[in-house]
C-alpha cells in the first residue's frame, strides 16, 4: 500500500488575499491540533511572496516550527498533481470590502472571515496585539471544527456546522465548562 493509501487524513485549504498572515496563522494550528486526521495547506489569490514577520515571530513564540512556511498562490492547489482538497475555508474579511477567493471544484467550503493583521494600524504593542488576537479567534475556530463527528454529519449538517464556525468569536458557555 503506497503512502497516499494509507494517510487517511482530510486535507484543509486556508485561503486569504496574501498568505502572509491569516491563512499561514491557520495553517499552523491545524498542522499541529490537527495532525492526526487533517492535512492543513494556506494559499493566497494575490500572494505576497513573503509571510509577515508578525506572523512568523507569533508562532516560533507559540512553539511553531515555521521553517516550511511560505506565501504561495492557490493555483499551486489547482493542478493535477495537488493535494485532493476536503476542505477549503476563506479567511478574508468581507467589512473590509476585500476580495476573496472563491474555490472551485468538491471541496465543503465555508468562509470564516477575519480582518487582516497585517492590514492593522498603531503602534508595534498594538499591531501584534491583532496577530494574537487572529491566533486566538483561528485556534477557537479550528477547535470546534477539528472536534466536529466529521464522519457521522451528513453533507447539509456539516455544511451548517462549518458556516456557524465561521461566526465564532469566543468559546460557547458550553465550551468554557467542558475546558474549566
Amino acid at each position: 500500500m503506497n503512502e497516499a493509501a494509507a494517510d487517511k487524513r482530510l486535507n484543509v485549504l486556508f485561503l486569504c488575499t496574501g498568505n502572509s498572515a491569516r491563512s499561514i496563522i491557520a495553517e499552523a494550528i491545524l498542522s499541529g491540533e490537527g495532525r492526526r486526521n487533517f492535512r492543513a495547506f494556506s494559499a493566497g489569490s494575490h500572494p505576497k511572496g513573503h509571510v509577515h514577520p508578525y506572523a512568523l515571530d507569533l508562532l516560533r513564540k507559540m512553539n511553531f516550527d515555521v521553517t516550511r512556511f511560505r506565501s504561495k498562490s492557490w493555483s499551486e492547489f489547482s493542478g493535477p498533481d495537488a493535494p485532493k482538497l476536503d476542505f477549503a475555508f476563506t479567511l478574508c474579511d468581507d467589512a473590509a470590502a476585500e476580495a476573496c477567493p472563491v474555490w472551485p471544484g468538491q471541496p465543503m467550503t465555508a468562509h470564516w472571515g477575519l480582518p487582516d493583521p497585517a492590514a492593522a494600524a498603531g503602534n508595534e504593542a498594538e499591531r501584534r496585539f491583532a496577530f494574537a488576537d487572529t491566533f486566538r479567534m483561528l485556534n477557537n475556530r479550528i477547535s470546534i471544527f477539528v472536534s466536529l463527528p466529521i464522519d457521522s454529519l451528513d453533507k447539509l449538517s456539516l455544511q451548517r456546522r462549518l458556516d456557524a464556525i465561521g461566526k465564532t468569536k469566543e468559546p460557547t458557555d458550553e465550551q468554557k465548562t467542558a475546558s474549566g
